[in-house]
């Protein structure tokens, strides 16, 4: 039996849609509003997290560099960005000439440390990037709070988060922009795509152009951009895709529900919902110090159990950074994720929690 950690739920209508674009030929374009799935997936995005403008780019990673370019972010800037997460938020940073700056995160869901942020702003700082990571809601009201203190603008790295909610609201629509991605491990996908939200017009006319080498009409460049965009292809599977993001909300929800149940007994430290807040599961994360055992027994029976991020960024051969930051130590030596994807079963649940009740 194999259960891969994350799987892409594709069928029938994203393979037609794709199908008639090749025979239509066009396949991108370089207009300021995008091609027509470009459009047609911009408006599905506002209307389910009920925000004006989105602004779709051909990755996460491209999102975050657009959301800090349209601030004016630049060499000589600092940005505050937890360790704890993948690689991309803080390259985003650097590819701007600025400065990422490595703040803690929280045992209670591995989100950046309002205590710790306050500490690390200075005079420099610029932005902060708070991740809302495996799909848990950052401390949104203190890092606002030190935001507003301090006239610092936010951008939410909601990359992991599409459909979680704190307090009803969306996550990546709390403040200045929100960035999200649609990697084929995310809870919905494109292939490779990534989206940047804002209720800002100037933000949003902006990032038309940034995507699009600053360009409003051909040739007439008035800002630094890039070619950001995204094809018409991956635009037109991720309109599919959020036709079927609440139905795979559910599902995971559901799966999560089931293996918390099943492994209530056990020695994990299993994942809890905060408060008013509604998790989107996309990666349903245990701590133990047995991890290391655990995930290898767990890979040995196929089950596609993985460790993010075992290695946080701050310790990655490219950083290499001596610095301070022992709750994100700890989790990267304890966290384990579980498969609970839309193609995840009952069944695969229970031989989950079953392994795990015998491992341990």
């Amino acid at each position: 039996m194999e259960i891969p950690i994350n799987i892409p739920s594709v069928g029938r209508e994203e393979i037609s849609v794709v199908t008639s674009i090749l025979k239509n030929s066009v396949l991108t374009s370089s207009s300021n509003q995008g091609g027509k799935y470009v459009q047609s997936f911009e408006k599905s995005v506002s209307s389910f997290l009920n925000i004006k403008y989105a602004i779709a780019v051909n990755s996460g990673t491209a999102a975050l560099q657009a959301a800090l370019y349209a601030l004016d972010i630049k060499n000589g800037d600092e940005v505050l960005i937890p360790s704890f997460t993948f690689v991309a938020t803080a390259n985003s940073v650097l590819s701007t000439g600025a400065k990422p700056i490595f703040v803690d995160v929280l045992k209670e869901n591995y989100t950046m440390d309002p205590d710790d942020l306050q500490k690390k702003i200075t005079k420099n700082t610029k932005a902060i990037v708070p991740v809302h990571l495996y799909g848990n809601v950052a401390y949104l009201d203190k890092i606002s709070e030190i935001a507003k203190k301090f006239n610092i603008p936010i951008i939410e790295d909601s990359a992991q988060s599409l459909g979680s909610t704190f307090k009803g609201k969306h996550t990546g629509t709390f403040f200045e922009m929100g960035c999200f991605s649609m990697y084929p491990t995310k809870v919905m996908t494109a292939g490779e795509g990534g989206f940047i939200v804002t209720n800002n017009k100037k933000f949003r006319d902006k990032l038309l152009m940034i995507r699009n080498h600053g360009m409003v009409k051909r040739y007439d460049s008035k800002i630094f951009g890039l070619n950001l965009r995204l094809p018409e292809i991956n635009a037109a599977i991720a309109t599919v895709q959020m036709k079927k993001l609440p139905n795979f909300l559910k599902t995971r929800q559901k799966n999560a529900e089931l293996l918390s149940k099943l492994l209530s007994k056990s020695n994990l430290n299993l994942p809890q919902e905060r408060k008013n807040e509604k998790v989107n599961w996309c990666l349903y994360t245990v701590t133990t110090p047995k991890r290391n055992i655990l995930l290898k027994k767990l890979n040995a029976k196929g089950i596609g159990a993985a460790s993010y991020y075992s290695t946080p960024i701050h310790k990655i051969p490219f950083y290499k950074l001596k610095i301070n930051l022992p709750v994100t130590d700890w989790a990267a030596s304890h966290v384990l994720s579980l498969p609970i994807h839309p193609k995840v079963t009952s069944k695969n649940i229970e031989f989950i929690a079953k392994t795990i009740s015998e491992i341990l």
